[in-house]
């Protein structure tokens, strides 16, 4: 019995993780392109959701065209976000280019305050309700299908980006910003797409997440745990996001299931601090070396 509620627990954590990672994935490629840390990750996922809630719900659109309408707004904050706040500080200090990301996420949760006020909605049901067994194992549907979701999305932004053209700019951008403009690189719409793509990853992340809990204006809090993933993972690391999200929900499971809920955050940061002692880069990060 014991064996089994393990294992239950432990394909939680899994289906949690990959929804991490999905999120991680957005943070990540923001960082790889432009050096900017997204602390408003959080507010982007809760964004999508409650983009998605208002045309299923508000304008009862069919559940894929809300989904599509969800990511292309998403995207479109994203695009807008860089264009106005982003850009205009290129060349100032990374404190201050984090500080209009904080000051970003708490505009998001007065916009959806304002429109929808504080107080927590269900999101239309599109995913099915019947038991999912992993041998004797019960693992919930809505975890289960949303971490096959967030999987085949990776797997689809991995291929984009690998062999498309923009994709491949972005990936000459991130490895060094300098060579992109000798190459004849845009590099400020690279940064433009950075942002839509991550926009449009959290938007689905988002709308998962909402599925499975309902959506709130606190959604940003689920942004500490992403957060948590790629500094363990490494901030410019994809391979990183990916472990780390997989990691930390699984960790998160644990604690949970063996510690109580509110052990949950504490050992993720405990692992935070451990890491970081020893790996201030995080375990897939690159390490930078500064000469003088």
């Amino acid at each position: 019995m014991d064996g089994l509620f393990f294992l239950e627990v432990t394909l939680a954590g899994l289906g949690s993780g990959g929804l991490y990672a999905l999120a991680a994935l957005a943070f990540v490629i923001v960082y790889k392109a432009t050096r900017v840390v997204n602390i408003a990750i959080g507010e982007f996922l809760m964004m999508g959701a409650y983009a998605f809630y208002a045309f299923a719900a508000g304008m009862e659109w069919p559940v894929w065209l809300a989904i599509a309408g969800a990511v292309a707004a998403s995207g479109l904050l994203g695009a807008v976000v860089e264009r106005l706040t982003i850009r205009p500080m290129l060349g100032e200090s990374p404190i201050s280019v984090f500080m209009v990301t904080v000051g970003l996420a708490s505009i998001l949760v007065g916009v959806v305050e304002l429109v929808w006020t504080a107080d927590q909605r269900r999101l239309p049901e599109f995913m099915p309700r019947s038991p999912v067994m992993v041998g004797e194992a019960f693992v919930a549907p809505k975890v289960f299908y949303g971490f096959w979701v967030a999987a085949a999305l990776i797997l689809v932004v991995l291929a984009i980006f690998r062999y498309w053209r923009g994709g491949v700019a972005l990936r000459a951008t991130a490895a060094d910003q300098g060579a992109a403009y000798a190459m004849g690189i845009n590099v400020p719409r690279v940064f433009s797409l950075a942002w839509v793509a991550a926009g449009a990853i959290a938007a689905v992340s988002g709308v998962i997440v909402g599925a499975i809990g309902g959506i709130s204006s606190s959604m940003g809090v689920f942004g500490l745990s992403v957060l948590v993933v790629v500094i363990v993972g490494g901030l410019d690391s994809v391979v990183g996001a990916l472990a780390g999200g997989l990691f930390i929900g699984v960790l998160e499971a644990w604690a949970g299931a063996y510690l109580g809920g509110e052990y949950k955050l504490l050992a993720t940061f405990l692992v935070l601090v451990a890491v970081l002692m020893v790996r201030p880069y995080g375990l897939f990060g690159t390490r930078e070396i500064e000469r003088l």
